[in-house]
């Protein structure tokens, strides 16, 4: 249970950072989506090993969703490259200045 924890871990760091790259914080529902879906499938099955996986599944979901605003603030302190074809939140506030 701990190595699939830990690859399921590893599968949810580049989603968020692709996640944010293409969608912005807007991805986030999708998470909270799959997260519900995958909490209703883990109490659903019978299986104590499948329902531990789906649960860990969905609650790496759930830690998603911050992450994809803390990615955000990632991309905004320079630490990861911004989508050159969308407008960042700080943008626009920049542009309201002028």
């Amino acid at each position: 249970m701990g190595a699939v924890t830990f690859l399921v871990i590893g599968l949810f760091h580049p989603l968020v950072i692709k996640g944010e790259y293409y969608c912005g914080t807007r991805c986030w529902w999708a998470f909270l989506l799959a997260g519900i879906v995958l909490v209703a499938a883990a109490l659903l099955v019978n299986d104590i090993m499948w329902s531990s996986v789906l649960g860990v599944t969905a609650f790496s979901c759930f830690w998603s969703i911050l992450e994809v605003f803390e990615q955000q603030e990632r991309v905004k302190k320079g630490w990861f490259p911004r989508n050159p074809k969308r407008t960042y939140p700080w943008d626009k506030s920049k542009e309201d200045k002028k």
